[in-house]
């Protein structure tokens, strides 16, 4: 793969063979976010998990406490009070019944996270299809189906990510933007990390986590020591 100019100058700032602390990792990856947008910077979490075995699973929910730099559109399924409370907690979109042939046949997916009370799985269910490759189906484990429709909209307002193992056992999650000040990303990351290490399933021999590696959206890939984890 050719990469640009920008890319192979900002590469050279990296050195592949070492394994930086995190700290020094997040200046790095932060300085080689050289793109002419606010680039995300992301974590890329490889662990020793088979995803394949139900107790080996990864999946939960943390609040970056410096957000995640991004806009969140949330869609919440209820009914009857929850309508209100949903709406007043700042919920972009409330609905029930009436969304299913919305998202179904116009393909509508203007929103980033789904959130339903329990009541609703029902109807949000017969939407598996289309939400569940897209990573949008609700989750009681990250959060997001609920009775407490308050909290979980405040929540992903301001700055809940969910964390789940992909098809080949690594977590991919944003830590933040460019923009951001290395505190705010390190105080992001710290948090992220905190909850994979209590993520970790009892049921698994070996090592937990192999390698872990910071990236911003256009740059190289900068390796995290996992020694302290």
């Amino acid at each position: 793969m050719k990469h640009g100019k920008k890319y192979n100058e900002a590469a050279k700032l990296v050195d592949r063979a070492t394994l930086y602390e995190p700290a020094d990792a997040i200046a790095l990856a932060k300085k080689t976010a050289t793109a002419k947008f606010d680039e995300t910077i992301e974590a890329h979490i490889r662990t020793g998990c088979d995803g394949r075995h139900a107790e080996q699973q990864i999946r939960g929910a943390v609040v970056l406490p410096n957000g995640t730099g991004k806009t969140v559109k949330v869609l919440v399924f209820a009914k009857g009070d929850k309508v209100a409370e949903a709406e007043a907690a700042g919920a972009d979109f409330v609905g029930g019944d009436e969304l299913i042939p919305k998202i179904q046949n116009d393909g509508w997916l203007d929103f980033d996270v789904v959130v339903a009370t329990p009541d609703m799985m029902g109807v949000v269910g017969r939407l598996g299809k289309v939400l569940g490759p897209k990573g949008l189906m609700p989750n009681p484990k990250a959060g997001t189906v609920t009775m407490d429709v308050t909290k979980a909209v405040n929540d992903i307002k301001a700055g809940k990510i969910e964390y789940r193992l992909d098809k080949t056992n690594i977590v991919h999650v944003p830590v933040g933007k460019a923009s951001f000040t290395e505190e705010q990303l390190n105080e992001n990351f710290n948090a992220l990390m905190d909850a994979i290490v209590k993520a970790k399933p009892s049921a698994l021999k070996g090592q937990y986590l192999k390698s872990i590696t910071l990236t911003s959206t256009m740059g190289p890939g900068v390796k995290v020591s996992v020694a302290k984890y």
